[in-house]
């Protein structure tokens, strides 16, 4: 196959578009930010309250599962049902343990230990949450869930 100018010019543009639509992600980095943002998460919850938090934080599709309680879809959702909340009675943190990233780069998870404390006791459990990363390149946590039974202090 001979290449002509035209030909080459052809190959560069379809590798340059190619290179375009899949650029090279650092998996590694997004893993970093994405734990970042979920200790920066946690450390919003104990500063201005989990309500607040899970507000601030969360994604417009989001979604909250809790035991005994129906899917809670969509940050207004959110909103709503934690407004009459009192949260100053307790603290609600988090330490984030391993994350993952899509290839993409814009789509992963984070689980890790919480710490649910009042003035008189500290409960334990396990929790995990999806986040996504929208088109201002900030993460959001599109779903939380968590689970009891790590037991109390």
């Amino acid at each position: 196959m001979k290449l002509t100018i035209g030909k080459a010019i052809y190959f560069l543009l379809i590798g340059v578009t190619i290179t375009a639509c899949h650029p090279k992600v650092d998996v590694e980095a997004c893993k970093q930010a994405m734990l970042k943002k979920d200790q920066e998460f946690s450390d919003y919850s104990v500063k201005y309250g989990m309500k607040k938090a899970f507000y601030v934080f969360a994604h417009d599709s989001a979604v909250i599962l809790r035991e005994n309680s129906y899917p809670i879809v969509g940050r207004e959702a959110i909103k709503k049902r934690f407004l009459n909340a009192n949260d100053s009675l307790f603290s609600l943190s988090w330490k984030p343990s391993f994350a993952d990233v899509a290839q993409s780069g814009d789509l992963g998870y984070t689980y890790g230990i919480y710490q649910f404390t009042t003035p008189d006791t500290i409960t334990k459990g396990t929790y995990v949450s999806i986040w996504k990363k929208g088109a201002d390149e900030k993460w959001k946590y599109v779903f939380d869930s968590g689970n009891q039974g790590l037991g109390k202090d």
